[in-house]
C-alpha cells in the first residue's frame, strides 16, 4: 500500500471520497459494498490517508463522481486556486435539479462584475 507521500496528488483523496460519500448520503458500509472492500478499509482511506490499489481508486472514483485529473495529473489542478477546485468539486456533486439556481447566482455575480468594471472605468 502507497502512503500519500509517495503519491502527489492524493493529498485529499481520503477526504474527498468522505464528502462525496456523505454529499451522495452512502454509508460507508454501503460505498464499501459497492467498491466490495471492507468497510474499515474504507475508513482507513477517508480518515489515515491509505492510498488503495488502482482499481480500488478507480471504483471510489467513479462512485463518488471525483476528478480524475486532481489526482492523475495534479499539476492542472494546481494552476487553479483552491476554492476554484472546492467549488468545482461541489458542482459535480451538486443534484442536476439545483444547476439553475447555481448558474443564476453565478450569472448574477459575473453582472455585478461588469457593472463594477464598468463603473471603474469610467
Amino acid at each position: 500500500m502507497a502512503n500519500i507521500k509517495d503519491c502527489p496528488g492524493f493529498e485529499t483523496f481520503g477526504a474527498d471520497v468522505k464528502e462525496a460519500r456523505k454529499v451522495k448520503q452512502l454509508s460507508r458500509k454501503t460505498l464499501a459494498e459497492q467498491v466490495n472492500i471492507d468497510w474499515r478499509y474504507l475508513a482507513n482511506i477517508e480518515n489515515d490517508g491509505t492510498i488503495p490499489s488502482l482499481p480500488v481508486i478507480i471504483q471510489l472514483i467513479k462512485i463518488c463522481g471525483l476528478p480524475v485529473e486532481r489526482y492523475f495529473n495534479p499539476e492542472i489542478m494546481r494552476e487553479e486556486s483552491v476554492q476554484r477546485q472546492r467549488v468545482s468539486h461541489k458542482l459535480k456533486l451538486c443534484p442536476e435539479e439545483f444547476l439553475p439556481i447555481i448558474e443564476g447566482a453565478i450569472d448574477g455575480a459575473i453582472q455585478i462584475q461588469q457593472k463594477n468594471d464598468e463603473t471603474e472605468g469610467a
